[in-house]
C-alpha cells in the first residue's frame, strides 16, 4: 500500500487533529502491558532476552583480596625498614592460595591471585629488580596499592541486574560472574505481521504491470527478530474488506500484538483501518510527522494493533519511533522510550521550511577540516528504500525551520533506533 502522499482514492472519514510524536509515543507506551509468562533458561541462552526477575549476587565480588597486577606482595612497613631488598618467600599464581606472609619477605604474585595474609601492598613488577630469591623495589610505593578488596565491587546478596533489563553480552558476563547458572526471562513476544496490497508479490515471482516486490515483509520480520520476537507471518492480504477483517481476526487470536503495513490511510482501497474499527477500536490515528503521518494504534478485541503506512521508509521510521518502544514495554523493558538525539553541526542547508516534523535519512561524515557533520540523503521520498542502507541515522527537521551549514541539528543514530544495529 502507498503512504498518505498520495492516498488511494478518497474517504469521507472525519479527520482528527494529528498528535505530536511525543504525544503519540506517550499514548502508546501508556497502553502497553507487559506480557505474562516467563521461563527459566541457562544463562548462556539468554542473550537478547528480558529479565523477568532481578539477579541477586550469590557471592562477594571479588570473593577475596586479590592482586590487580603482576608483581610482589609485601608489607609496606617491611620495605621501609629494609635496605630495599626483601627475600622472596613464595610464589602465588591465579587459582592458588599462598601461606601467610613471613614478616620481612615478599611473595611473587600474579594478577587475580589471592593476596596472602599479612601483605598490605602489591608492587608492580616493572619497578622491581629480582636477584635470585630476593627482590628490590626501585621506586616509591603507596601502601595499599594494587589490591582489589573483597566485596569492593559487589557484596553477596546485593541486586546486580534489575528485572526489565534486556540482556546484552556484558549482562550475561556479570550474571555468570556472581554465580547465576540460570536466569528467569519473559517468554518471547508473539507478533503477527501482515502486508496489505494487491500490488505486492514475493521476490522470485515475476512482476506484473503495476506490481512491486514485498520488501516490507522482510523488513518487518528482521526488525522483530532483532528484538527477540516470535514472528507469525500472515503474508499478503488482498485489498478487500472481508479478507482484511478475516486476516486481522486470525492475527489477533494467535498473537500478543498485530502489526500491519499499508491500508491505514483514507483511500477507498485502504481497508485495514476500518477493519480494525469493525473488530475493536482505533485509539490513535495520524501523527504530525513525515514520513508516516497515518500511523494507527488500537485494539482488535484485547490484542493491541499498530498499523504503519505501506511505503518502506515510512514503515521503518514509524516502527523505530513507535512500535519498537511499545514492543520493548510489552517485553518487560521498563525504560523503553523515544531516544535522546545528538546535537551536531549540519553539513547541509535547508531554505524551504517543512510543514511538519520531518525525519530524513542522514549519516555522519567528516569534512576536510576534520569536523563531524550531519549529511542528509538527496531524496526525501518515503519509497527510497536504498536511503536506509546509505544512512546511519535520522536527522530531525522541525516544522517551519530553515537550516544553514553548521547549524546544530538533532541526529538519531540507528544504533539507538534499530535493534542490533552497529554503533557509529
Amino acid at each position: 500500500m502507498n503512504d498518505c502522499e498520495p492516498s488511494r482514492g478518497s474517504s469521507t472519514t472525519p479527520l482528527t487533529k494529528p498528535l505530536s510524536v511525543e504525544e503519540a509515543s506517550a499514548q502508546l507506551l501508556a497502553a502497553a502491558r507487559t506480557i505474562e509468562g516467563s521461563e527459566l533458561l541457562p544463562t548462556s541462552d539468554c542473550l537478547g532476552r528480558v529479565l523477568a526477575e532481578p539477579v541477586i549476587s550469590g557471592t562477594d565480588l571479588p570473593g577475596w583480596d586479590n592482586s590487580a597486577m603482576d608483581g610482589y606482595a609485601l608489607r609496606a612497613a617491611d620495605l621501609q625498614a629494609s635496605d630495599g631488598w626483601l627475600p622472596v618467600s613464595q610464589r602465588i599464581a591465579a587459582g592458588q592460595c599462598g601461606t601467610p606472609l613471613t614478616p620481612g619477605t615478599a611473595a611473587r604474585i600474579f594478577t587475580g591471585a589471592p593476596v596472602p595474609e599479612g601483605a598490605d601492598t602489591v608492587v608492580v613488577q616493572e619497578v622491581c629488580e629480582q636477584d635470585g630469591d630476593r627482590v628490590r623495589v626501585n621506586a616509591e610505593i603507596t601502601a595499599g596499592a594494587n589490591i582489589r578488596h573483597r566485596g569492593e565491587e559487589l557484596e553477596a546478596g546485593s541486586q546486580v541486574l534489575e528485572a526489565g533489563t534486556r540482556l546484552a553480552p556484558q549482562h550475561l558476563g556479570l550474571a555468570a560472574g556472581v554465580g547465576a547458572e540460570q536466569l528467569r526471562v519473559y517468554r518471547r513476544l508473539r507478533v503477527a505481521v501482515l502486508a496489505s496490497g494487491d500490488e505486492l508479490v514475493m521476490p522470485g515471482e515475476p512482476l506484473g504491470p503495476g506490481q512491486i516486490y514485498n520488501s516490507n515483509r522482510f523488513l518487518f520480520r528482521a526488525l522483530l527478530q532483532a528484538l527477540g520476537c516470535e514472528v507469525i507471518d500472515l503474508g499478503i492480504v488482498k485489498d478487500e474488506r472481508e479478507a482484511t477483517v478475516a486476516a486481522l481476526s486470525t492475527a489477533a487470536e494467535q498473537a500478543d500484538l498485530v502489526l500491519a503495513s499499508g491500508g491505514v490511510s483514507v483511500g477507498e482501497e485502504d481497508h485495514v483501518r476500518p477493519a480494525v474499527e469493525q473488530l475493536g477500536s482505533l485509539d490513535l490515528w495520524r501523527v504530525a510527522m513525515k514520513p508516516g503521518k497515518p500511523v494507527a494504534f488500537g485494539h482488535i478485541g484485547q490484542t493491541p494493533f499498530i498499523g504503519s503506512p505501506g511505503n518502506p521508509v515510512s514503515l521503518f521510521v514509524t516502527f523505530c519511533l513507535f512500535a519498537r518502544p511499545f514492543i520493548e514495554r510489552m517485553q518487560g523493558v521498563q525504560d523503553a522510550k523515544l531516544p535522546i538525539p545528538l546535537w551536531l553541526p549540519s553539513g547541509f542547508a535547508l531554505s524551504k521550511p517543512v510543514k511538519r516534523r520531518d525525519y530524513q535519512r542522514a549519516r555522519l561524515e567528516i569534512d576536510a577540516a576534520g569536523q563531524t557533520r550531519v549529511q542528509r540523503f538527496h531524496s526525501s521520498s518515503s519509497a527510497a528504500l536504498s536511503s536506509l542502507t546509505w544512512a546511519n541515522g535520522l536527522v530531525v527537521i522541525p516544522p517551519d525551520a530553515t537550516i544553514a551549514i553548521a547549524d546544530p541539528v538533532a541526529f538519531l543514530p540507528f544504533a539507538e533506533l534499530v535493534p542490533g544495529h552497529q554503533s557509529l
